[in-house]
């Protein structure tokens, strides 16, 4: 199986299919800092990031934010003083989608 973090985002259009439960128990399982949280009914991935202060917090925000825009996927991000809460979710769908994890393992890959 391929990494999660080797792999691209594919298009996710509002008829693309949400994660199944046997797919999220798998899929979860490849990023084990994330959590999963439902916020309005919607199911996203969660992880809290902590640095040393908040210039440190705004240049991963800034990696990420990068990343972002090369994928074409975005992330709820919180900056605060020597933490970033990184949120994963497809707006289109309404629900995690296989690219949310994708963009999970990639965010943990920007602390390398």
């Amino acid at each position: 199986m391929t990494a999660l973090s080797k792999m691209k985002c594919e298009a996710c259009q509002a008829d693309a299919p949400k994660v199944t439960d046997d797919e999220l128990a798998q899929l979860v399982r490849q990023i084990p800092d994330w959590s999963v949280q439902v916020r309005d009914g919607i199911m996203q991935l969660e992880r809290v990031y902590k640095f040393k202060n908040f210039k440190a917090a705004m240049a991963f925000s800034n990696k990420l934010a990068e990343l972002a825009e090369a994928e074409f996927h975005h992330p709820g991000m919180l900056i605060e003083w020597g933490k970033v809460t990184v949120t994963w979710w497809s707006h289109s769908i309404k629900g995690l989608h296989r690219n949310d994890f994708i963009m999970a393992a990639k965010t943990d890959q920007l602390l390398n």
